[in-house]
């Protein structure tokens, strides 16, 4: 037998082996905290390699699908690709060479429309301009005792249009034969002296053409003092069909001139170039991507929705600029004065920013895509969302977009090398601004080179420096604050523009006369 000692001691050691596990226990947990962590950062280190690895083949098969398109629509005279290439590939392959390839899409606005939350909100503009009308219409009823439904804007501003109308028939006709003609000369065979002279007479007769589209619509809205919208007519058709000529003959020119002799030159057909000359497209194609039928409740729509937006803009003008601006130019001068006409224009110029993007990019090009059943219509992107201005250019109006890219600054890199991309965005940019304030000044009637500072110089400065690394929501705030003080600056100084040559009509019409801005003296 054991003495009571040792067996309290063999008791307090067993006692003392069982108090240790707690603190080892302890210490496993922390351990097994931390393996957790690590654990944790590991499966989320897996699960973002393998979202890369899932968008690399993503994008390899979206590339894949571009390349097929191609495929199927294979530049003349060009040969096809050997293999389809890759995202990274892609990602460093020099920029010429790009070409538009046109799938069948809807426009995002139409599919936006399928989500019943952006109907809605679709829903509310339309009851908030219910609201607006009816509020003003109910004012003016109760200051005059009648409502007052007033159309004289819009009379005036679409006055003369049969004429511009007659004028248009020209232009189209000389864009219709003169380009594909004068392609057909340069496509005979190049023996003797028979191509030398057709070549010579489809440069004579370019040039005829060229002074048809230039001259013609300027005497007219000159001779004849067409009011504004009619003259938006002439002008959009004028730069419209100048934009498809080049393209077509950019386009075509190319394959025949690399032909060889007995390859047996052939010009593209008649009919292809005919309906480019009214797909709302500025790429030339020989063929595009078809919808299998047309819906004409579509078209109805979009052409009722064009013209609600113009009766708005009208409505937006004679309510909300005329008003303040028309008698401004007979008031003192104050600085004042013009910082809150800017203030004052900003609401309806970006109304009349939206209602020009909704009404001419969505509604009037999505009505004749659809009766041409052409597939493609993807006319701008989610311009809206932009965080950079190099963004929005781009997004804003794809059409332009793809004309300038296409035979600007891919033109222009491949004359002066890849190298000097700054430059060819530059001359982008240049092109661009001038082409703008072109338009205003044939619409306005006078030049007030607003547009061409605001576009060349602000927006070349914003598109520099709000590139697009810049990618928080503040940048889209940013943006969006720009946008509206740009486009009151516009609305301010061309309304004030406008009736200070009202006011204060011009003694003499000599050149210095018209290209200075009478708002600046005529303050009577």
């Amino acid at each position: 037998m054991e003495p009571k000692g040792g067996h309290q001691r063999r008791k307090e050691g067993l006692g003392g082996k069982q108090e240790q596990p707690p603190s080892e226990e302890g210490s496993t947990e922390k351990h097994r905290a931390s393996d957790l962590m690590q654990w944790t950062r590991h499966m989320e280190a897996v699960k973002t390699q393998l979202l890369e690895q899932a968008q690399g083949q993503l994008m390899e098969l979206l590339d894949r699908a571009t390349w097929e398109a191609v495929q199927s629509y294979p530049p003349k005279g060009g040969p096809l690709l050997s293999s389809p290439p890759n995202s990274l590939q892609k990602t460093r392959e020099p920029v010429l060479g790009k070409r538009k390839v046109f799938v069948i899409r809807k426009s995002l606005l139409d599919e936006l429309m399928e989500v019943q939350h952006f109907r809605t909100i679709y829903h509310m503009f339309i009851a908030g301009l219910c609201v607006f009308i009816i509020s003003t219409l109910a004012i003016d009823f109760i200051d005059e005792g009648r409502l007052l439904l007033e159309f004289d804007l819009l009379i005036f501003s679409f006055g003369q249009l049969p004429l511009a109308l007659m004028t248009w028939v020209p232009m189209f006709l000389s864009t219709l034969l003169v380009p594909y003609q004068t392609l057909r000369l340069w496509a005979r065979p190049r023996a003797g002296g028979a191509w030398t002279l057709g070549a010579v007479m489809g440069f004579i007769l370019l040039a005829a053409h060229i002074s048809v589209l230039g001259i013609l619509p300027i005497h007219v809205a000159v001779e004849h003092q067409l009011p504004p919208a009619s003259r938006c007519v002439l002008v959009f058709e004028q730069v419209r069909l100048l934009m498809k000529s080049y393209s077509f003959l950019r386009e075509a020119v190319p394959g025949i001139l690399h032909a060889k002799q007995g390859d047996g030159i052939q010009a593209p057909s008649f009919s292809s170039y005919l309906y480019f000359l009214f797909c709302p497209t500025l790429i030339y194609r020989e063929a595009y991507p078809r919808t299998p039928h047309i819906r004409w409740n579509y078209v109805a729509k979009n052409f009722a929705q064009a013209l609600g937006c113009i009766l708005y803009a009208c409505f937006i003008l004679g309510r909300l600029c005329v008003p303040i601006f028309a008698n401004m130019s007979r008031e003192p001068f104050s600085t004042r004065a013009l910082l809150l006409s800017v203030l004052h224009a900003t609401l309806p110029g970006i109304f009349m920013l939206l209602l020009i993007f909704f009404a001419f990019l969505h509604c009037w090009l999505n009505a004749f895509a659809e009766m041409l059943r052409f597939g493609d219509r993807m006319f701008y992107r989610d311009w809206w969302n932009s965080t950079s201005f190099s963004n929005y250019y781009r997004t804003w109006n794809v059409v332009v977009h793809d004309w300038l890219y296409s035979y600007v600054y891919q033109d222009a890199l491949w004359l002066v090398g890849d190298q000097a991309r700054g430059a060819a965005m530059l001359g982008v940019f240049l092109v661009s601004a001038v082409v703008h304030e072109y338009i205003f000044c044939f619409v306005l009637g006078f030049f007030y080179p607003v547009m061409l500072m605001l576009f060349l110089v602000f927006g070349g400065l914003l598109n520099f420096t709000m590139h697009d690394q810049h990618t928080g929501p503040a940048w889209n705030v940013l943006m969006w604050t720009l946008l509206f003080l740009g486009q009151g600056i516009q609305v301010s100084l061309y309304c004030q523009e406008w009736y200070a040559r009202r006011h204060c009509p011009l003694p003499q019409t000599t050149f210095w006369e018209l290209v200075t801005p009478q708002s600046w003296s005529c303050h009577t």
